[in-house]
């Protein structure tokens, strides 16, 4: 039995798109491929994927909640989002029940096989350095996706021959048999054996397709990345999904972002987080420290007498906000004191003197260190 969308994410039914997003971003992080190694987490990875798919589209999360899984399946998972309305889907599962009991049913059918067909939605996973997130830029990838064939335009037949009208299905995709029972007569309906619904054949395939019509073709894209992404951020790259069929329109490409982490730097929100570890004389006396940031190295006035834990601010460092990067967040820095485990006589000389001018007495056995960790422990 599938697993419930929500319980998935572990949210609510009722949570808004932003405990989505960080519901999303938690377990994307954690089960990314690329960063856990065990057996389970890739699928683990598709299914979080997955339900984040369906519960962060307005539409699909309403089809969701009201006929569960099977009112997505159609356009949700491995490749994108297609078009899909709840009349559309209810017209298709009634005519694969009732399409043989009247004509018009059977013709509208008919339409929709051989009307023009949206191309397939694609998606690509990148990854991104933690600075390339927070500025933006340019990546190149590659992606392969269905073109129209450019021998036969397309027919799938080759140049100078045209596709067939099926002399099975007389060109309506369907054939129909009759059954007599003591109720009366009814009429099966099903796709056509020999064209696959086309209601066309090809005698002469075109050699560069196969009688496809259409060719995978590898393609170089550049994608702008905008300032303030996250992991989970989703890019729609317009027509540059798989052609579409019978001259309908190109697909599109979503581009799902994941942010690898950083050694030095952390990530809240719009704020950016780092740890500064400061010797105890700097910690006594203050200091003027070259701190790094995103922005290269900015100094961070250190006051005399900061104790262990305190955050520095350094306004306007942080991410530029996703959408409006002229309003940044801040980049919080907290302070680590360091207490050396040895240090050298004459300093240690002047440490014991300056135990006896402030009355600390090192206690025995504690010496220098236990008259450091009491000066920052817990004033």
């Amino acid at each position: 039995m599938a697993r419930d969308y929500y319980e998935i994410l572990g949210v609510s039914r009722n949570a808004d798109a932003d405990e989505l997003k960080q519901a999303y971003r938690r377990l994307a992080r954690k089960y990314h491929p690329d960063v856990n190694k065990a057996a389970e987490a890739e699928d683990r990875f598709k299914e979080i994927n997955l339900a984040y798919e369906v519960l962060s589209e307005p539409e699909m999360r309403a089809r969701y909640d009201r006929f569960g899984e099977a009112g997505v399946s159609a356009s949700a998972g491995a490749g994108g989002y297609q078009d899909f309305t709840d009349m559309g889907g209810i017209a298709d599962i009634f005519e694969s029940f009732f399409g043989g009991f009247g004509g018009a049913a059977g013709q509208g059918s008919t339409r929709r096989r051989s009307a023009p067909t949206r191309g397939d939605d694609l998606r690509f996973d990148l990854k991104l350095e933690f600075r390339e997130a927070i500025f933006g830029g340019e990546k190149q990838i590659r992606i392969a996706h269905l073109e129209n064939c450019g021998t036969c335009q397309g027919s799938g037949s080759k140049p100078g021959t045209r596709p067939q009208t099926c002399s099975t299905c007389q060109g309506g995709g369907q054939v129909r048999r009759a059954t007599r029972t003591p109720f009366g007569s009814f009429t099966q309906v099903s796709v056509c054996p020999t064209c696959n619904g086309t209601g066309q054949t090809i005698a002469d395939k075109c050699d560069t397709c196969g009688g496809k019509g259409q060719n995978q073709v590898p393609k170089k894209l550049k994608i702008t990345i905008p300032p303030g992404v996250d992991t989970g951020t989703r890019l729609r790259v317009s027509n540059e999904g798989d052609a579409g069929q019978r001259g309908g329109p190109t697909g599109d490409l979503y581009v799902y972002l994941f942010v690898q982490e950083d050694p030095e730097f952390r990530r809240d929100g719009i704020n950016i987080l780092s740890d500064l570890k400061i010797s105890y004389l700097q910690a006594i006396l203050g200091a003027e420290i070259a701190a790094k940031t995103v922005d290269g190295e900015q100094v961070l006035t250190i006051p005399a007498g900061i104790q262990p834990g305190t955050v520095l601010t350094l306004e306007n460092h942080g991410v530029p906000k996703l959408g409006n990067p002229v309003s940044r967040g801040d980049h919080l820095i907290t302070v680590a004191v360091e207490i050396p485990t040895r240090v050298a006589p004459e300093e240690r000389e002047l440490l014991e003197k300056l135990a006896q001018l402030r009355g600390d007495s090192t206690g025995k056995g504690g010496g220098v260190e236990g008259f450091l960790g009491g000066l920052f422990g817990g004033r």
